[in-house]
């Protein structure tokens, strides 16, 4: 039972809750030690809350996950793992995380519980409900990033602010395209939503929150609270790292028909994670 429990806790896409790296990052406060700390403290709580998250999903979409065909193989849905043990650790897990977060003060703690109900709300009512549910999975990805900023207490400019939630909906979005194309007329029956959706309105949206992401993040290099924070104007050469990084996702959108799994692509897209790696080492480099 390890084995499946361990399964279903989805270890590999714990690499999205690296996303609460993102204001130790950019506060410059990267080799201050008690702030490592606690920035390794919440992104082990958002392993863990995530976790209790992926157990709930399985558990809600049980029936459904047995038409996918890629996630009729997780645990719950082949039947290797009971359901009520599934709800029992989640619900202890949760417990758990939420008890050891108010280490990390009073509004972390309402953060994580905030995601934990957007999470369980989108389960029983947000999936079922076009583009409030696409919101629900984008608030995911940004509400990591807002936790790195109050574990540590750091304010973060409205520029990255905006561009971080314009990237998350637009990660939303390439994953909900993604599902019309893997299940093709199977669609509707995993996921009945989708009916609501076409790919052409998708796209739409996608060419809406692209220019967004590279348009604020453009204004966040050069604004002057950015050049005053940093003493220097040359956040401005990190903009091709982005744009090549989000013209890389949509060729693997577009043209290799991928993006169900952001995680996925980050470990196994090898020019994508070059790009990244370079966009962190050249923006160490200008910020330290």
């Amino acid at each position: 039972m390890i084995k499946e429990i361990i399964k279903t806790a989805r270890p590999h896409q714990w690499i999205k809750n690296l996303l609460v790296f993102i204001a130790l990052f950019f506060s410059k406060n990267l080799f201050h030690p008690t702030f490592i700390l606690k920035t390794l403290f919440a992104f082990f709580l958002f392993c863990f809350i995530s976790t209790s998250v992926y157990f709930l999903n399985d558990i809600f979409d049980i029936k459904k996950d047995r038409l996918h065909p890629q996630k009729r193989f997780r645990p719950i849905a082949q039947g290797d793992l009971s359901p009520i043990i599934a709800m029992i650790f989640a619900i202890f897990l949760a417990f758990i995380t939420l008890c050891l977060s108010y280490l990390l003060g009073l509004d972390f703690l309402l953060l994580l519980l905030i995601y934990l109900v957007i999470q369980i709300g989108y389960n029983i009512f947000f999936k079922n409900m076009i583009i409030l549910d696409i919101f629900a999975v984008a608030s995911g990805f940004f509400i990591r990033i807002l936790a790195g900023v109050f574990a540590i207490d750091v304010p973060l400019s409205s520029w990255l602010v905006i561009s971080a939630i314009m990237l998350s909906l637009f990660i939303s979005i390439g994953k909900r395209r993604y599902e019309i194309i893997l299940l093709k007329q199977e669609a509707i029956n995993h996921r009945p939503i989708l009916k609501e959706y076409s790919l052409s309105l998708l796209d739409q949206m996608i060419s809406i929150t692209t220019p967004t992401i590279i348009i604020t993040y453009m204004l966040y290099t050069v604004a002057p609270e950015t050049i005053k924070k940093f003493g220097t104007k040359n956040l401005i050469f990190t903009i091709p790292f982005l744009l090549y990084g989000l013209f890389r996702y949509l060729y693997l959108i577009y043209t290799k028909e991928k993006g169900g799994s952001p995680e996925t692509i980050l470990i196994t897209d090898k020019p994508l994670l070059i790009d990244i790696l370079f966009y962190i080492i050249i923006v160490g480099l200008i910020l330290y």
